[in-house]
């Protein structure tokens, strides 16, 4: 299992008078990376190089630092900390100093990596969606399981024969929920996948 952030996180370092800022964020989906990447990267500042990991999805940006020295070690550090669906912008102020491509490198990869590391994680849980139908006499045992299930329910519609419902729960629970179901209705209740 994979994690990501539980809350955005930064870091600075300073490197041969040249400041860099480490900022990282959530990001479900790309849309919302670029909508981060939009809101932190400073204007006045002379880079804003950035990655983010969204499952297979992933993407980097040197802005104008030679190619490879910025994007590529951030997005590095996105996965060698083990993060998923994450954004980190890294901006450097420089200094006057010119630290190579190898310096380069270090510099961003280890602002990011150093974030990361410090930053507060949670476990990024794997969702299903999915449609349960039922007879009103086993209902009490659909509503006990539920919640033993870390079920959550997001639609509920009644009918003439019983109840749908729609229904999120953790990957790795639905084969758990459907079996207790099975038991506990006699194999009465029916399940429809839909995500």
């Amino acid at each position: 299992m994979t994690d990501t952030l539980a809350a955005p996180a930064s870091h600075t370092i300073e490197i041969r008078h040249s400041r860099f800022l480490a900022q990282a964020a959530t990001a479900a989906s790309v849309d919302v990376a670029l909508a981060f990447l939009a809101t932190s990267a400073d204007r006045d500042a002379t880079h804003n190089c950035w990655a983010y990991r969204i499952g297979s999805e992933y993407r980097s940006s040197d802005d104008g630092e030679p190619a490879g020295t910025a994007g590529r070690p951030i997005l590095a550090a996105i996965d060698g900390q083990g993060y998923d669906q994450v954004c980190v912008v890294v901006t450097r102020w420089y200094g006057g100093v010119k630290l190579g491509a190898g310096g380069l490198f270090r510099a961003y990869g280890g602002a990011a990596a150093e974030g990361l590391r410090t930053a507060r994680r949670r476990p990024l849980i794997e969702m299903r969606t999915l449609m349960l139908h039922a007879g009103f006499e086993d209902i009490g045992a659909v509503h006990a399981a539920l919640a033993a299930h870390m079920a959550t329910k997001l639609d509920e519609t009644f009918a003439s024969d019983g109840i749908a419902l729609a229904l999120s729960l953790p990957a790795d629970r639905v084969d758990a929920l459907k079996s207790q179901l099975r038991d506990a209705t006699r194999d009465r209740v029916r399940f429809e996948a839909t995500g």
